[in-house]
């Protein structure tokens, strides 16, 4: 196995831990579980698994009729403030908990094999950049865990983190220039240094060294903040340099519209 292959089987295994890990919390809960609220506007639990379900559905045309795709696309481009919402209400009202439950283990399964099958080298569409099989499977870590974390506030959980956010802090950096973009305003042209602490002390860098910008703190935290789970005023993430402070204010790892975020906690309470 080349160094690349070995690459790719390592995230598509973190992939199946983190969305096993999900399965878990959500198997153990009854149908009431299903129906309480997230941090989400509008979106209970099932609406998080309906949403990720969809989402595995959706990579998987991309990844085996990538022609199909463009249908998806254009769909996205009709309504693209409201085309996630409405698939995922769709899912909800045809399908119970338990058998939603079953449609995204199935889904996840097909896409999982789909991927692990993809001749090296190749890149699927999606409604960002073209994704290889570690990026694809990369977005779908990242996914999982944000909307995790939207299922886990509303259980009342807290979940132990894990070396798999690696990955999610991973896309939220590489994502930069693409919340600018979807902004409309112009990235920064030079790279920020990214450096962050893990729960055991160990530091996770990304950037040159030397660069003069920069952004510290958590890995959790960052991580919170770049897929829009809690509100910079709530996190211990911090700026050095004027582009990279406005970059934290805009930052998110998923392709798309920008997001709204979170309001600061308490506010609104």
């Amino acid at each position: 196995m080349s160094d690349a292959s070995a690459v790719t089987a390592a995230v598509l295994d973190d992939l199946r831990q983190e969305s096993e890990e999900l399965d878990r919390l959500v198997a153990g809960t009854d149908a009431a579980h299903w129906t309480r609220p997230t941090p989400a506007e509008g979106w209970t639990v099932a609406h998080q698994i309906a949403h990720l379900n969809w989402t595995d559905e959706v990579a998987l045309t991309a990844v085996t009729e990538p022609d199909a795709f463009a249908a998806e696309v254009e769909k996205a481009l009709a309504h693209p403030e409201t085309f996630v919402d409405e698939a995922a209400g769709e899912l909800v009202a045809l399908l119970s908990p338990e058998e939603l439950l079953v449609r995204w283990r199935e889904g996840r399964a097909r896409l999982h094999a789909a991927l692990g099958e993809a001749p090296p080298g190749v890149k699927f569409p999606w409604y960002g950049p073209p994704m290889s099989v570690a990026s694809m499977a990369t977005a779908r870590i990242m996914e999982s865990w944000a909307h995790g974390q939207d299922i886990a506030d509303a259980l009342g959980v807290t979940r132990t983190p894990t070396a798999r956010l690696r990955h999610v802090a991973r896309i939220g950096v590489r994502a930069r220039d693409y919340a600018y973009l979807v902004r409309g305003i112009k990235a920064p042209e030079a790279e920020f240094r990214v450096e962050l602490q893990t729960p055991d002390g160990e530091l996770i860098a990304f950037g040159a060294p030397d660069a003069p910008q920069r952004v510290t703190g958590p890995l959790v935290d960052f991580c919170l903040l770049v897929t829009q789970r809690a509100h910079r005023a709530d996190l211990a993430v911090r700026a050095v340099g004027p582009d990279a402070d406005q970059w934290l204010d805009i930052a998110q790892a998923f392709a798309g519209p920008a997001g709204p975020g979170r309001a600061p906690r308490g506010e609104g309470e």
